[in-house]
């Protein structure tokens, strides 16, 4: 039984942690994106004495495709975060006890340590860990 209850909190902390990983996506793509960008805003210069065409712009097509690429990429992965926020707080709000869900939105939708929730709610780290293992009990995926 003890193991079945430690798998089924497993299964509700990956629910839980969801948002965060969409926010992580986000900001990796959001790099990506300012590197594709900054490529093309600073060409390579190099210096070999040597003459070369006119200009050098190219072919930007490979440019432009590889941007539009990314730039789906993007916006897809904003509207997931968006849609697992919405998924996360829905559950978390379904709580009754208010405490259990300031653990909750502290520690996985704003991301904070376990420290910074026990200062902000003024409760020691033990009692905080039995509101959050509470919380977890009586969270419905």
């Amino acid at each position: 039984m003890n193991e079945e209850i430690r798998k089924e909190n497993e299964r509700k902390k990956r629910f839980l942690w969801s948002y965060q990983d969409a926010i992580r996506e986000v900001s990796r793509l959001e790099i990506r994106l300012r590197e594709v960008r900054q490529m093309r805003i600073i060409p390579a210069f190099v210096a070999d004495g040597m003459p070369h065409g006119s200009g050098g712009t190219g072919d930007l097509s490979g440019y432009a495709a590889q941007l539009d690429s990314l730039e789906r990429r993007y916006l897809k992965a904003r509207y997931r975060r968006i849609r697992q926020l919405k998924a996360v707080t829905d559950r978390i709000e379904a709580l009754i006890d208010q405490r259990e869900k300031d653990v909750l939105t502290y520690r996985y939708v704003l991301g904070l340590e376990w420290e910074e929730i026990c200062t902000k709610l003024g409760y020691s780290w033990k009692h905080t860990h039995r509101i959050h293992a509470n919380a977890l009990n009586n969270f419905k995926l």
